[in-house]
């Protein structure tokens, strides 16, 4: 046991191999495919060869091939026998030590205390700013929603006030935020974080207080979309669709029968659910 212990934590002491990890971790339970992960950590393809051999090879994370991809993913359960290896051994799982975190959830959303849902993607023009306007459009008032962006653009695109508008959707408080926004002192403490996009989800956030929960509803970017004005306004109106679909689910869960563990399950599912119908 001390021998697979000691090469779990030697795996996770080189800061690049850290880093890899942490992103696998961002993206629990999905898998995250060698190449995007070379890419979004600026490693060179056999770099981020070796790092994942290493980090395979110590029982931390997975290896699925999925087509002509290898993914790779967290390996939930080698981490908690890392932990468990290292509170067993080193305090003796003295309660006054190694406190356990709670698994309930505290409280339902209610109109007198709102969830906060903060939705984050790269530029905060388009997809995260739509799933704040449906959010708080079809929240019931149990939900305050924001977003923003890791590298914010000047503002919302023509396209989202547009269709929003048709929506008959209130487009007056939708601006580009900057991230920073949110790490602030005086920042609302947020309940649930949600990236809307892949970039997003593999970069560095901020230590968030209160340990919200979050997950990854990553879609494809409709600003990408090129084609007639018809095939762009359609993505547009796709990504509207797959984001109302999945705030709807959210917002219909039953928040006051669930513990932590379950609600977490229920939020990665959500981000499954690809029909804009």
């Amino acid at each position: 046991m001390e021998i697979e212990l000691s090469d779990k934590l030697a795996a996770l002491a080189h800061p690049k191999r850290l880093a890899l990890f942490r992103l696998l971790m961002r993206r629990y339970p999905d898998g995250v495919p060698a190449g995007e992960i070379a890419q979004a950590l600026e490693f060179k393809a056999n770099t981020a060869s070796a790092y994942l051999s290493a980090l395979k090879q110590a029982g931390l994370i997975t290896q699925q091939r999925t087509g002509t991809s290898l993914m790779y993913a967290a390996d939930l359960p080698g981490l908690r026998g890392m932990f468990d290896g290292l509170l067993t051994g080193c305090c003796q799982n003295r309660p006054d030590i190694c406190t356990p975190v709670t698994s309930e959830v505290e409280t339902m959303p209610t109109t007198e205390r709102p969830f906060n849902v903060l939705f984050i993607c790269t530029g905060n023009s388009a997809r995260s700013l739509l799933a704040e306007a449906i959010l708080n459009n079809e929240g019931g008032g149990r939900f305050r929603a924001f977003s923003a962006g890791t590298r914010p653009s000047p503002g919302p695109r023509p396209e989202v006030t547009a269709l929003l508008k048709a929506k008959e959707i209130d487009t007056s408080s939708l601006r580009s935020k900057d991230l920073d926004e949110f790490s602030a002192p005086d920042a609302p403490q947020m309940d649930f974080i949600f990236t809307v996009c892949d970039h997003a989800a593999n970069e560095e956030c901020p230590a968030w207080p209160g340990q919200p929960m979050s997950a990854h509803w990553g879609l494809a970017d409709p600003v990408k979309t090129e084609g007639t004005d018809a095939e762009r306004r359609l993505a547009f109106q796709q990504a509207y669709g797959l984001l109302r679909n999945r705030i709807r689910a959210f917002a219909a869960l039953p928040f006051e029968t669930l513990d932590r563990m379950s609600l977490q399950h229920q939020v990665d599912d959500i981000g499954r659910l690809n029909s804009s119908d």
